[in-house]
């Protein structure tokens, strides 16, 4: 099983980026998947889910209108795109996959991948 999240870099505030993490070893199509990010010194929180499907998202409140996340199952890829990038945006950005809902808690993730940085200066 392999998650590889890639699309990181140094962006200005009021930028954006797409993430993207590419998924194999398992049935993408039957798992959830999640972004998580952990900025220095503090935990790792959730940022956005996405159903198996793609019908049915979430998103923390502190990404809300910002930040989008869509997923391929043909190509075995989640997506998350990030708009009008502020400075607390700055973290490293993982992906997750699971099976079932509860997207919020990242105990219940199967699999994780290696994180990429996204730095947002101001």
């Amino acid at each position: 099983v392999q998650l590889q999240a890639f699309g990181g870099g140094l962006v200005q505030a009021g930028g954006s980026l797409r993430l993207s993490c590419a998924a194999s070893g398992f049935i993408f199509s039957n798992y959830g998947m999640g972004w998580f990010r952990q900025a220095p010194g503090k935990e790792r929180e959730f940022v956005a889910a996405i159903s198996r499907g793609g019908g049915s998202t979430y998103f923390a409140d502190s990404v809300k209108g910002r930040f989008t996340i869509s997923r391929d199952n043909g190509k075995n890829t989640v997506y998350l795109g990030m708009n009008t990038l502020k400075p607390n945006d700055t973290a490293v950005y993982y992906c997750a996959a699971k099976r079932g809902t509860n997207y919020g808690d990242m105990k219940t993730y199967d699999y994780w991948g290696q994180g990429t940085l996204v730095t947002v200066s101001s």
